[in-house]
């Protein structure tokens, strides 16, 4: 793909009674984004022009009923069904869960078969989406599936990223989950994400311990001590850049995360409640590890203001440049792996 050329971006509408309409039609009433791409909304005409009409966003759009219509300048609204919704804002219902999924099946339909060069999704409802077609606690294992990779759910902005061990897992249930082969998965996923996708050449990563003052050596648990040292010290005996483990209640309010390209955390909360804190809500989700590029923002459907025209689309409007950036990186990485005589064009390290 030439630079000149419209990165075509899908958009999967995610559950109709959160948020997701909403920032995705804010993001795209500023006309300047389609300099960057050409949106392709997978939801109805009749969707859409609700949404508009209820939150007072002035935009215009191009129905399609083939993502191959879609207009370089224009908002696309792929019709992916006839049926009419009832969109009752605030409230998780089954039929909010049911065209969240018909939605996120057909954009990734587009984006297996080329159809889309990018994914975006808009929240969904962990709950109402289940179904015998979805039985995954979250985007990133259903896409892990769908386009057969080693995900990673890596949450990213310019100066933070941090890979997450274990994600969607009962902090319970999160230390026996963790072994050696996991962190060396993990790793390369995210070596390999910071070289192709954001352009690192020697990527510097930090791993978190899994207990409190990484186990004090052995006193408050032993996972770090049996587990996670044993790994790090393998992994830089073959040379790759990898610290640790650090205690993470100091880690992140020391600075200490600035050393790095990315850190590593050991569970959910652990990684994700500092990078929200230090992101100021323009963090973007991030699913690495996979042959194409998904973002999304780094919230949920957000029930409470749903409807109220009171939803900030500062995060879905940074997962957009996310993916185009992140695409644009991987065909010029491409490019210059594939031609040994380019390779000295490579952005050089620290």
């Amino acid at each position: 793909m030439q630079e000149s050329e419209k990165i075509k971006l899908g958009i999967s509408i995610g559950d109709l009674n959160g948020i997701g309409c909403e920032v995705v039609l804010k993001t795209f009433e500023d006309a300047r984004m389609l300099d960057f791409c050409t949106p392709i909304i997978f939801a109805s005409n009749k969707v859409i022009s609700f949404q508009k009409t209820e939150l007072g966003i002035e935009i215009n759009y191009n129905g399609i009923q083939e993502v191959s219509k879609a207009l370089d300048g224009k908002i696309n609204v792929m019709n992916v069904w006839k049926d009419t919704p009832e969109i009752t804002f605030g409230e998780a219902t089954p039929q909010g869960g049911e065209f969240a999924l018909k939605s996120l099946v057909a954009a990734v339909d587009a984006l297996k078969k080329d159809e889309i060069d990018v994914l975006v999704t808009a929240p969904i409802n962990k709950n109402n989406i289940q179904s015998k077609d979805f039985n995954f606690p979250g985007h990133t294992d259903y896409l892990a599936k769908e386009l057969q990779g080693e995900s990673l759910m890596f949450m990213v902005t310019d100066d933070l990223k941090v890979g997450l061990l274990t994600d969607h897992v009962a902090v319970k249930d999160a230390p026996a989950a963790i072994n050696s082969k996991l962190v060396k998965s993990k790793i390369k996923t995210i070596e390999n994400s910071l070289k192709m996708d954001f352009g690192i050449r020697k990527p510097r990563i930090a791993l978190l311990g899994i207990n409190p003052h990484s186990g004090d050596n052995g006193v408050i648990g032993k996972e770090d001590d049996e587990v996670l040292k044993p790994v790090i010290k393998e992994l830089m005996d073959a040379g790759h850049l990898v610290y640790g483990p650090y205690s993470a209640d100091s880690f992140f309010g020391s600075d200490g995360y600035k050393n790095f390209d990315a850190i590593l955390a050991a569970y959910h909360d652990q990684g994700l409640i500092p990078f929200k804190t230090l992101s100021f809500g323009k963090g973007v989700n991030y699913t690495a590890g996979l042959r194409k590029v998904r973002t999304s923002p780094d919230h949920g459907t957000a029930y409470e203001i749903a409807g109220k025209g009171k939803a900030d689309h500062s995060s879905f409007k940074e997962a957009v440049f996310t993916a185009i950036h992140i695409f644009r990186n991987r065909e010029e990485y491409r490019e210059l792996t594939s031609n040994p005589l380019k390779k000295q064009k490579l952005k050089p390290t620290r």
